[in-house]
């Protein structure tokens, strides 16, 4: 198999993306060996270094597994690869070949807001709670600008996650606000019904103040719920 030369300008990162388009789109499958790092550097008209360095980021996404001295195998990336793969496909306006991956990330914005709600309620210190409900009146005082409402409303999640005292949501939250598939760039249109709930913000904000851990998951869970979309919408 061979690869069309590449031009001067970042040549690992072109690299890269070649070799992990191949991966994803199914030319090699999982378990098949990649040429060696000699015929890829030829193929694509660069320097071995440039191959090193791209099959380094391939095996930091889960992508491949690079044997010193072996050969370099694919890897089936749904059981190796993690969130950041997504993330770094979007930000170069490239997806998964999954269909419903923005119905699935917010689906997961769902699961993690409303037990990131719960914990707040259960751990926040008063300082923490409080920011919540600032958090959530400077939303309100956007209203009705459904785009700054929006931005907003990402600090009010910002300020329950890091009160909810879990690094692995906040780090979560934070793949879910970067990147062109990311919360924040969805048409504020398609959150209108989420991002127009000012009472239901409110309601959230008092019960983690009142320590109500289920009250909260609850609340939260119907607040983010209506985001989600449907299949239908996903296959349009």
């Amino acid at each position: 198999m061979t690869f069309a030369p590449l031009d001067r300008q970042s040549v690992s990162d072109q690299v890269f993306g070649r070799l992990r388009d191949a991966v994803l789109g199914g030319r090699y499958a999982a378990g098949d060996a990649l040429p060696g790092e000699r015929d890829l550097a030829a193929s694509f008209g660069v320097n071995r270094h440039a191959v090193r360095e791209a099959l380094r980021r391939l095996q930091q996404l889960g992508l491949v597994r690079v044997s010193q001295g072996g050969a370099t195998r694919v890897q089936d990336w749904r059981a190796t690869a993690g969130l950041d793969l997504a993330m770094a496909l979007t930000q170069t306006g490239d997806v998964l070949p999954v269909p419903t991956l923005a119905r699935d990330v917010m689906e997961m914005r769902v699961s993690i807001g409303a037990d990131a709600a719960r914990l707040c309620a259960l751990r926040a210190a008063p300082g923490a709670r409080e920011a919540v409900a600032e958090a959530v009146e400077a939303y309100a005082a956007a209203v009705p600008d459904l785009t700054a409402m929006g931005i907003a409303d990402l600090a009010v999640w910002r300020r329950i996650i890091e009160g909810s005292g879990n690094i692995a949501y906040l780090l979560a939250y934070n793949s879910l606000t970067a990147g062109d598939l990311a919360v924040g760039h969805v048409p504020p249109h398609l959150r209108a019904a989420e991002l127009l709930d000012v009472a239901l913000h409110r309601r959230l904000a008092t019960l983690i103040a009142d320590g109500d851990a289920p009250g909260a998951e609850r609340a939260a869970r119907a607040l983010l719920t209506p985001s989600v979309p449907s299949d239908k919408a996903e296959r349009r």
